[in-house]
């Protein structure tokens, strides 16, 4: 197994940046419905957050409001790794793309507005070249 990776140079220079295919939705929703195969739940005071295709989210009558590509870095980071997600945030917040960022055990991943997944993808193809 290998062992997930704390130095910023190394994650930085690491990233491989895989954009996903599809489009990706925050939606609500009281429990995750029949036919929804989510990437992420996030459990809030207010509700239920489930992360799934559009067209999951469109067949299950789901409402949503932020349409994503999913880049997922696959570099495999520490949880407790300090500065990757600034580093990322820093190059696409000078690019004016906004971001949201999830972590899984092995990788971070990254929703983007739709129409800007291929551009953000470059740019941190770009930020992890200019680190190794």
């Amino acid at each position: 197994m290998h062992t997930p990776e704390r130095d910023l140079g190394r994650l930085l220079a690491g990233l491989r940046p895989q954009l996903r295919p599809g489009t990706y939705v925050f939606a609500r929703a009281a429990a995750v419905p029949a036919g929804v195969h989510p990437v992420v739940t996030v459990a809030e005071d207010e509700g239920l957050t489930v992360v799934c295709t559009r067209e999951e989210a469109d067949a299950a009558g789901l409402a949503y409001g932020f349409a994503a590509a999913w880049i997922t870095l696959r570099v495999h980071s520490a949880l407790d790794a300090v500065g990757l997600t600034a580093a990322v945030s820093a190059a696409l917040t000078r690019a004016g793309i906004a971001c949201n960022v999830v972590a899984g055990y092995h990788h971070d991943h990254l929703f983007v507005p739709a129409a800007e997944g291929e551009r953000a993808a470059e740019l941190l193809r770009v930020l992890a070249a200019g680190a190794g």
